[in-house]
């Protein structure tokens, strides 16, 4: 069973290096060139396939039908994709778990990370159909939907398994204690054992499934502990396919596979509250809102809890050496899947009384109209547009955009796509006033951006980093020419415990998280309680207990 380790041991020595060089590295291809001719069309057919019918999660010695089966995902360019699956109620997910569990925990760490490696590979093989999964639950372009939603995730799944597997190797097998005691010594032979700290529950988010909840299934996966994977109901398939391709690891390597489970649930009979609060539940990941997050950490006091929350990230225009690239790139990442990212920017501060560009001297007007403008420009080609914008996710967000217009004067309005059949919508752009903060520093999740006028460069800066400590932010942007400025703002934004990108113009975006580099969500504002991915991400998920006894002669 440590065949599978030693089949990945180079891929897992170059990322456990990549983690701490921080440098580029990616262990799996993000252009579908690289991989073989006809996978793009079969991942094409096997979703297809899937459509209509019972998702099979292995029946035969997997996850058995308990329950009346569940399902009603829509996706946001227009179909129901028509597809249920097994559902078990929240004590047969447990008892199973606990039981798989006992024989994953006996597990060598070297076994465990073998298996998850093996996953990741497979999920690699299998990322144009993971792709279609995403792109026909979340309504991210296709583009996008095979990055982040195939190679992307994996890599961060696989930063989680390379950071597990660094901390768990700190920790020696077995030592010959001996301790000197004037003219003989004592001595005791102790062995070490990783032990994990219960069962995972990973709670997934509908706009970015595989991506948010690679980092904790893996982390769990690794540290020993059996996982349950509760899909949000409009986004199940990418998961479901997932935990399939990792249930037929585990099996083929000898392990039970309700190590890992799906837990699928309709919105009507919601199960994640009551599998957190189960005695048994360890461990808790959630991606989503502010609201529930806040009530998984004030509730699941006597378990951890690593939550992704929202937050409302921030841009300052101070002044910039390239306004017309500015703009394009603001715009763009306003632009990127309908603003549906938790990096997403949405609030941006710029002095009332304009600012100095390579183009002379901009008015806040001239700023605003410049931003509007660009947004134009990029979407000014319809497939381009599509590409872009992707679909809007949930209906919701179109409401929020409708009441979002009376909150300032509207630069740039919203729009539907001429895309038949899909849940469209444009960046919608407002200018307000600095007081206006019911407004702006309200996260308002999908295409709805604010430009707010501002005393100055400073108030700007303190503005944006008083919100990151009060609102919670993920991303933040600052454009200055001014390095005596750049400098001082700093460390007001790491203090503010959020990434910042400066003077940003080319082909990266403020919106851009790359595994084996960026610390994704720093813990240390309100926008999430923990980091992925870093040790303190996975550190706390197993624990070691010692066995001592006289030492043999």
């Amino acid at each position: 069973m440590d065949d599978l380790f030693q089949a990945h041991a180079a891929l897992l020595e170059k990322a456990v290096a990549a983690s701490r060089e921080r440098g580029f590295w990616a262990a799996f291809a993000e252009n579908p060139k690289a991989y073989p001719e006809g996978a793009a069309s079969a991942g094409k057919a096997a979703f297809a396939a899937l459509k209509g019918q019972p998702f099979d999660l292995g029946e035969e010695g997997g996850q058995a039908e308990e329950g009346a089966r569940v399902g009603a995902e829509v996706s946001p360019f227009g179909p129901a994709l028509g597809i249920t699956y097994a559902a078990r109620s929240v004590d047969a997910l447990v008892a199973h778990a606990e039981r798989a569990g006992e024989g994953w925990a006996q597990a060598s760490v070297e076994q465990r990370v073998g298996v998850a490696l093996e996953i990741l590979a497979r999920l690699n093989s299998e990322s144009f159909l993971i792709a279609e999964a995403v792109e026909h639950t979340t309504g991210q372009a296709g583009p996008m939907a095979f990055q982040a939603g195939g190679p992307h995730a994996q890599d961060r799944g696989l930063e989680a398994v390379a950071y597990a597997y660094a901390e768990m190797a700190r920790v020696p097998g077995a030592v010959r204690w001996e301790k000197p005691m004037g003219r003989s010594s004592i001595r005791l032979d102790k062995d070490f054992h990783v032990v994990p700290r219960g069962i995972g529950l990973v709670i997934g988010c509908a706009t970015f499934p595989t991506w948010n909840s690679y980092p904790a299934l893996f982390a769990d996966l690794v540290t020993g502990n059996a996982v349950i994977v509760k899909p949000h109901p409009a986004a199940i398939l990418p998961l479901a396919l997932t935990v399939k391709i990792g249930r037929e690891v585990l099996a083929a390597q000898g392990f039970d596979p309700d190590v890992l489970q799906l837990a699928p649930d309709t919105v009507e009979a919601p199960l994640a509250k009551d599998l957190a609060t189960h005695p048994a539940i360890g461990l808790v990941d959630f991606t989503g809102s502010s609201a529930f997050g806040s009530w998984l950490r004030e509730t699941l006091r006597d378990k951890l809890v690593f939550t992704e929350e929202a937050g409302v990230n921030t841009i300052v225009i101070a002044s910039t050496g390239a306004f017309t690239a500015m703009c394009a790139n603001i715009a763009f990442s306003l632009s990127l899947y309908s603003g549906q990212m938790c990096t997403a920017p949405q609030t941006i501060f710029v002095p009332a009384l304009g600012i100095a560009t390579d183009e002379g001297h901009k008015s806040f007007d001239e700023v605003t109209a410049g931003i509007g403008a660009a947004i134009d420009a990029l979407l000014s080609d319809p497939a381009r547009a599509a590409a872009v914008l992707g679909a809007i996710q949930n209906p919701a967000t179109l409401t929020r955009i409708e009441e979002a217009r009376g909150l300032g004067r509207i630069v740039r309005d919203s729009a539907a796509l001429q895309v038949e059949g899909a849940r469209t919508a444009t960046p919608l752009l407002l200018a307000v006033g600095a007081t206006d903060e019911a407004a702006y520093l309200e996260e308002r999740f999908g295409p709805i951006a604010f430009v707010v006028a501002v005393k100055d460069a400073q108030d700007a800066i303190a503005r944006a980093t008083r919100a990151a400590r009060q609102k919670g932010a993920i991303t933040s942007a600052l454009y200055s020419t001014d390095e005596a400025e750049i400098a001082a703002a700093i460390p007001a934004y790491a203090k503010a415990g959020v990434a910042l990108s400066v003077n940003l113009t080319g082909g990266i975006y403020v919106n851009q998280s790359a595994a084996f580099s960026d610390y994704h969500v720093s813990g240390a504002n309100p926008a999430g309680n923990a980091c992925m991915t870093d040790s303190a991400f996975v550190a706390s998920r197993f624990r070691v207990v010692c066995v001592r006894r006289p030492a043999a002669a």
